[in-house]
């Protein structure tokens, strides 16, 4: 497993440009960067240097303000254009995976539709994608961090997969939103298995570092590699003060991943 950062929620106290080299110069392996698409993708790769940009978000707001673009039937004309905007950026940004939020649909639209709209798209996204070469997850969201996300459990998240049929879609898997959801996390972690296509991380409940809350990240990476997973994991967290200030927990990583 390689640890990276999200840059959306750590070293703010930087403009985006600027927290690549404070990642790399704290140790971490790659970044991540959830919405990148109000800058240029040519000049965040230079900025980035060396370090490997390993995943963004596509586009997820509408006009209402809300993170429902890939559930709602009225907005399949701006979930495309999203997705033109994310094949741009993946390819500038040489990503590796694209996540797909599959949020709140608007109210008084029906499961199945729902489904339907949320189906369609990511079967669309999954095979433009794969045409560049970059692999495609989707997200179950913690219900009270996000209220009416479609997928907000990891039994909800993998019966829609199943239903879907498209093997190239896979979970982005959090620990601090399964934590909140799932009664047993070592166990969520076993049921989703070779679903698992991303991995992040914050401590429960108030989403900061790791040892601020009720995680076994020991236990929990043990599990993950049970399960084959070998790639990236996401530090994405909250910091509870200046970011290089909180990093400790970094000591332990070489024995959460096996390296020693």
């Amino acid at each position: 497993m390689q640890l990276i950062a999200n840059l959306s929620f750590m070293f703010t106290e930087r403009p985006l440009p600027e927290r690549f080299g404070a990642a790399a110069r704290a140790g971490f392996e790659g970044a991540e960067v959830q919405f990148p698409y109000d800058h240029d993708p040519v000049e965040l790769r230079r900025a980035a240097g060396e370090l490997p940009i390993v995943l963004i978000n596509l586009p997820a707001s509408d006009p209402r303000g809300s993170i429902g673009r890939a559930t709602d039937a009225s907005l399949r004309t701006e979930f495309r254009q999203g997705l033109e905007d994310g094949l741009r950026y993946a390819e500038a940004l040489g990503v590796t995976k694209v996540n797909v939020l599959p949020g709140p649909p608007p109210a008084g639209q029906d499961a199945a539709t729902t489904d339907q709209v949320l189906g369609d798209n990511l079967r669309l996204a999954a095979e433009r994608l794969a045409g560049i070469g970059v692999a495609l997850v989707t997200e179950p969201i913690n219900p009270w961090d996000v209220p009416g996300m479609w997928l907000d459990s990891l039994g909800k998240a993998t019966g829609f997969l199943d239903g879907l049929g498209e093997p190239r879609v896979k979970l982005q898997f959090d620990l601090y939103h399964m934590a909140r959801t799932e009664p047993d996390l070592l166990a969520a972690i076993e049921r989703a298995g070779p679903r698992i296509g991303h991995v992040q991380f914050a401590d429960t409940e108030g989403r900061n570092e790791p040892g601020t809350g009720a995680i076994d990240f020991e236990a929990a990476f043990a599990a993950l590699r049970r399960t084959g997973y070998d790639g990236a994991v996401a530090a994405e967290y909250r910091p509870a003060g200046r970011t290089e200030d909180g990093l400790g927990w970094m000591a332990r990583v070489p024995a959460w991943f096996g390296r020693t």
